[in-house]
C-alpha cells in the first residue's frame, strides 16, 4: 500500500513538473512536505521521480517505439507520465516485478486517465515487455 501511494505521489510530481514547468526536485519536495510522508514513502517517491528524469530520453524512446501511432509528445500528460513511471520500473528497478509495475500503471490510469487509458497503458507496456525488454532489466538496474 505504501508503494502504491508513493507511485501516485510520484505521478503527481512528474505531472506537476511537466505542466507547471517546475524542476522535478522542487515539485517532488513540495508534495512530500505537503503530504507529511514517512521517510520510506518519501524515498521511494524521490527514487522514482529522479530515476525517470535521469533516464528520460531512453524511457521516451521506448514509449515511442512501443506505442504505435502515439509518439510521446502526442500523449496526454497523465498517460505520458504513467508510462514513464512504469517504463522506469520495468527497465531500472529489479526489485519490482514486471507484473506489479504494469498492474500499478493500469490502476493509476483507471484513477487519473480517461476511459481508454487503462487499456492503452496495458497494451503499450505489454508490447514493450514482450518485444522490447523481454522480461529483463537494463544493466544499470536499481538506481
Amino acid at each position: 500500500m505504501r508503494r502504491r501511494l508513493a507511485r501516485e505521489i510520484a505521478l503527481k510530481a512528474l505531472y506537476q513538473a511537466e505542466v507547471g514547468k517546475f524542476p522535478i526536485e522542487e515539485s517532488t519536495q513540495l508534495l512530500i512536505e505537503d503530504l507529511d510522508l514517512t521517510e520510506d514513502v518519501a524515498d521511494f517517491v524521490r527514487q522514482h521521480t529522479s530515476g525517470v528524469y535521469r533516464h528520460l530520453a531512453e524511457i521516451d524512446a521506448l514509449i515511442n517505439q512501443f506505442s504505435i501511432d502515439w509518439p510521446v509528445n502526442r500523449l496526454a500528460s497523465i498517460e505520458r507520465n504513467i508510462l514513464r513511471l512504469a517504463v522506469y520500473e520495468l527497465a531500472h528497478r529489479d526489485d519490482i516485478p514486471a507484473s506489479v509495475a504494469i498492474n500499478e500503471a493500469v490502476e493509476l490510469a483507471k484513477q487519473y486517465g480517461d476511459e481508454a487509458s487503462p487499456k492503452f497503458i496495458n497494451g503499450v507496456l505489454g508490447n514493450l515487455l514482450r518485444q522490447g525488454l523481454q522480461g529483463g532489466k537494463n544493466e544499470d538496474s536499481r538506481d
